[in-house]
């Protein structure tokens, strides 16, 4: 059996997932396209003059447009959603490099975590306690993978860039008052290593420990990440860092995800399982940018839960807080997902 771990913050976390499923927000983006920002509300009066194209760098409108961010937070916290996610996918030094502006990650990140904290204690109560999750994104760059294909051996980052960016990204989202990690849509395990040795860093400099969710994205129907491994190789390399709940996020909607997540619910068998999907196939032709409407997503996720398989569950790209309310309402009612504690879980 695990042995507890002393969390200094989301102490609540464990206990509140053998009670009952808890629901994770929706895309960020797909909220922030509503919005429809011109360049220069994406630069401010700060960034005025800044030499590259700003629009689209969603991780500066925590420092430019603060409140369009809190907006969307507690919108979602409105559809009832337990957990928010910080906006912080592109919010490492690594990424912001495609800007030109590195220097900003720590502040982007603070700031985030800051007014995540901030809508859900304006929605926590005694019964209903809300989480602010700081979210880790997988970075434009790659450690296992070449990108020219006349050169395999070839990388444009290091483990050691990618640490250094992750821990300077983990102690802006500590500082701003996130209550756990997550280490998201991990396509290159080992991009994920370095933000969870980075993560481990910065817990022992600080004497805080968080509880960590690590959720990975099958790219295609061979039921691999984009780096090759397997789902059952995926949580063999991570669950080292003894995360609270391990999962998959984005790439394939509900319906295609389903196989993978039997797999993980089966050989995680004493850790927590987080789904949050894609609400289907990109549809160019739909207001969300996506094929599912909040009734599809969520009665496949119900399934999900009819069978036992998660215990965290929410929506990744294309997904809304009608998503998100219709997702809550049909987890009423339902058990979550118990652990089972083994030394090893049998393979089917």
């Amino acid at each position: 059996m695990k042995t507890p771990i002393p969390y200094t913050r989301g102490q609540a976390l464990p206990e509140l997932l053998s009670k009952r499923l808890l629901v994770l927000d929706g895309a960020m983006g797909t909220m922030i396209q509503r919005f429809k920002l011109s360049e220069a509300q994406f630069r401010g009066e700060r960034f005025a003059a800044h030499g590259k194209d700003l629009k689209g760098n969603n991780e500066m409108l925590q420092i430019v447009r603060p409140q369009v961010i809190s907006d969307i937070h507690e919108n979602y916290l409105a559809a009832g959603c337990d957990m928010v996610e910080t906006n912080t996918f592109g919010a490492t030094s690594v990424a912001q490099e495609d800007y030109g502006l590195p220097e900003l990650a720590y502040e982007m990140n603070f700031e985030a975590a800051k007014l995540a904290r901030a809508a859900c204690d304006k929605f926590s109560t005694a019964d209903k306690p809300r989480f602010a999750a700081g979210a880790f994104g997988p970075t434009p760059k790659t450690a296992s993978i070449s990108p020219d294909v006349n050169d395999p051996g070839a990388r444009n980052v290091t483990f050691e860039q990618l640490r250094a960016a992750y821990y300077e990204q983990g102690k802006g989202l500590l500082d701003g008052g996130a209550d756990l990690f997550l280490v998201e849509t991990i396509f290159d395990t080992l991009n994920a290593k370095a933000a969870l040795f980075a993560i481990d860093e910065l817990f022992e400099a600080t004497g805080e420990r968080l509880p960590i969710i690590i959720s990975g994205t099958v790219t295609d129907a061979s039921g691999r990440v984009l780096s090759g491994q397997t789902v059952t190789a995926f949580w063999y390399s991570v669950r080292h860092a003894n995360p609270l709940a391990v999962g998959l996020n984005c790439a394939l909607g509900a319906a295609v995800m389903r196989p993978y997540i039997q797999e993980l619910a089966r050989v995680a068998s004493d850790t927590f399982i987080s789904c949050y999907p894609n609400a289907g196939l990109p549809n160019p032709m739909s207001d969300t940018g996506f094929d599912e409407t909040p009734e599809v997503t969520s009665r496949l996720l119900k399934s999900f839960a009819d069978e036992g398989l998660v215990n965290i569950v929410g929506g990744c790209c294309g997904t809304t807080p009608e998503h998100i309310g219709a997702i809550g309402h049909a987890m009423a009612g339902h058990a979550p997902r118990p652990l089972r504690f083994e030394e090893l879980a049998k393979a089917a």
